[in-house]
């Protein structure tokens, strides 16, 4: 089975009593960020481009990031668009609004 681009939308919400929870999603997008996969942030998730194995790898170590940052808990919520036999990419649903 051909791996195809999948689009993967991640929106981590941590929990904890002492650190501001936007630092503590800053260091998720770090992660993403550094993994050098396409990607997105906007307001309520950040949308990750690539192979879906690559992601949710990338998308755990998001996660174990922010629990290493502080977080006592944290609340994770995936989306992903899959096309059969066909790639999905960010700049097809997006580049006519820029």
């Amino acid at each position: 089975m051909k791996k195809n681009i999948v689009n993967l939308g991640i929106q981590i919400v941590p929990k904890s009593k002492s650190i501001d929870s936007y630092e503590l999603v800053d260091k998720a997008i770090e992660v993403i960020k550094n993994s050098g996969i396409p990607y997105v942030v906007t307001p309520f998730e950040t949308v990750m481009e690539g192979e879906q194995d690559e992601l949710m790898k990338i998308a755990r170590n998001a996660q174990e990031a922010v629990f290493k940052a502080g977080a006592e808990e944290v609340l994770v919520y995936y989306r992903i668009q899959i096309r059969n036999n066909e790639d999905v990419f960010i700049s097809d649903k997006i580049e006519k609004y820029k």
